[in-house]
């Protein structure tokens, strides 16, 4: 497992958050998205969502492939501030799985 160190920063001089590891995302079955290559290949997704579904805001339906040359793609940022994983706009989960038509986060848990 990798891991990464994000400083977030804020308004306030004093005030800085570190974030230990960013979520992997463990499947991805939204074939029809140009990030998916055997699993996810963006090197970060966004979590959001339209119509109360969430939703990855990363996915793309293109005739092409691209991204990562490995499927390692992880959560960025989670728009879904009523989620049980949403801390900060990160996400805490342990892991995240994607999939559906619609790219449908299935990790998501109302708090």
């Amino acid at each position: 497992m990798r891991i990464y160190v994000i400083h977030v920063h804020s308004a306030h001089p004093l005030e800085r958050k570190s974030i230990m590891s960013v979520t992997k995302i463990s499947s991805c079955t939204t074939t029809s998205c140009a990030f998916n290559n055997g699993g996810c290949t963006a090197f970060a997704i966004t979590v959001g969502g339209d119509n109360g579904a969430p939703a990855c805001d990363t996915f793309i339906s293109l005739d092409a492939r691209g991204g990562l040359p490995v499927a390692e793609g992880h959560v960025g940022a989670c728009q879904r501030l009523e989620c049980v994983h949403n801390k900060d706009l990160m996400c805490t989960a342990e892991a995240v799985t994607v999939g559906g038509d619609t790219a449908a986060c299935t990790t998501y848990e109302v708090r």
